[in-house]
């Protein structure tokens, strides 16, 4: 690509960048920042690619954009589903009676998010775990959490081969096995959480709970417990998608489709005030648009860089073209931190054309390092973002100043912890 048009396509993503970042200092929507600079990339692009060549990316973009936001639809709208059906009122209810602090709640909350993760993916987590700490964390808290959970909820899909889309992609390309990221996996994984929410839990205050606040539920109705288990059973679907080959919102397509008829069969069959008043089309229509177009925006951004060949040459920079075993480390760490600003989806994608070899531990850090390098700003990680659109006081700003330090902190004790089990037991 002429170096002008690369020039130019930097400067581009960088201005709208940095546009986000200010989001409230110039009052300008996120949302509306993302679109016009990944619209703008794009028209840049296409002045140097055939139609061939935009036809096959935009192929290529378009595919991977659908997947995600069909994927956050149906994740959206099955929680707006259990929101209605009281689970998390009943979750509420739950850690009340055990009449913890808030460090402790959050200590659990992280735990339960780290597990969970490596089951239904990190993005589904994040959703979930966000929408029971609204439930009884407030203010400053509640960001602090929010944040938390972004960084377990990544670092538990990191160690799990279907717990993040890149670990997805690595273990499709048989990069390592099931086996092997699990065991090489979990520990640095662990380590990064730990370190995290040690520090993040420093910042918790202590709250007086309010006991008139609202209705504390300990118990669901024997229909509310048939929605939410039909609910949490579609949860799981994305898992078998994957062991067949498709795309994991087909599974959850299908499982919101069930949990629709479910509920539809129940508003014929039951009298409980509850099913007759639900209406899934409303629950849908509470879904964040405004988010998911960010979400787009972001997107399609760095997949134009992607297309200019501008990620290639990043790549080829931090690589080097004839990498040995020490600059493949540098360079999977150096991409991990990168991912904090760039997709790690494209990143992971260069790095299994690039990083020629077959060493297992080598593609086990990218796979740390990428799905974790991603919690160090709000926008690097699709958890992240998806954070950003359910609790509207994350910014930017709030992130960084709450959650940084913990992220960096973490990702630099699990690459420790990596090296050391690389060294003395690889």
């Amino acid at each position: 690509m002429n170096p002008v048009i690369s020039i130019l396509a930097a400067a581009i993503f960088i201005t709208g960048f940095a546009m986000i970042v200010l989001e409230h200092t110039i009052r300008i929507n996120k949302s509306a920042t993302a679109m016009v600079t990944g619209a703008l990339l794009w028209i840049l692009i296409a002045t140097q690619l055939g139609s061939e060549d935009i036809a096959h990316h935009l192929t290529e973009t378009g595919a991977g954009v659908f997947g995600i936001i069909i994927f956050l639809l149906c994740a959206l709208s099955l929680v707006e589903i259990l929101v209605h059906y009281r689970f998390f009122d009943l979750v509420r209810g739950k850690l009340y009676s055990l009449n913890f602090t808030d460090r402790k709640q959050f200590v659990l909350v992280a735990v339960i998010a780290f597990f969970l993760s490596a089951v239904i993916d990190n993005l589904t987590t994040t959703v979930i775990m966000i929408q029971i700490s609204r439930k009884f964390f407030k203010g400053k808290n509640l960001l602090v959490v929010a944040a938390g959970i972004v960084i377990v909820a990544n670092a538990g899909g990191a160690f799990s081969p279907i717990g993040d889309i890149t670990t997805i992609m690595l273990w499709f390309a048989k990069k390592f096995g099931t086996g092997e990221i699990i065991v090489k996996g979990i520990l640095p994984s662990v380590v990064l959480g730990a370190v995290a929410i040690a520090l993040l839990v420093r910042q918790l205050k202590p709250v007086p709970k309010d006991d008139d606040e609202e209705e504390i539920i300990t118990q669901l109705d024997r229909s509310e417990k048939t929605v939410v288990t039909v609910v949490f059973m579609s949860f799981l679907l994305p898992l078998f998608a994957n062991l067949i080959g498709l795309a994991p919102y087909f599974g959850l397509l299908l499982g919101l489709g069930i949990v629709w008829i479910t509920i539809d069969l129940m508003k014929r069959f039951s009298s409980t005030a509850t099913h007759l008043s639900a209406s899934i089309e409303d629950l849908i229509r509470k879904t964040d648009i405004a988010s998911l177009k960010f979400f787009v925006g972001i997107l399609i951004a760095v997949a134009a860089l992607h297309a200019g060949g501008l990620l290639e040459k990043l790549a080829h920079l931090i690589y080097g073209y004839e990498p040995n075993e020490n600059a493949l480390i540098i360079g999977n760490v150096a991409l991990g931190i990168i991912s904090s600003v760039l997709d790690n989806v494209p990143l992971t994608d260069i790095a299994i054309k690039m990083a020629q070899t077959t060493d297992s531990n080598i593609w086990i850090l990218l796979a740390l390092t990428v799905g974790t390098g991603g919690s160090l700003l709000v926008v690097g990680s699709a958890a992240g973002v998806v954070a950003m659109g359910m609790v509207k006081e994350l910014t930017f700003g709030r992130y960084f100043r709450i959650a940084f330090l913990p992220a960096l902190s973490g990702f630099f004790a699990a690459v420790a912890v990596w090296y050391l089990d690389f060294i003395f037991l690889a």
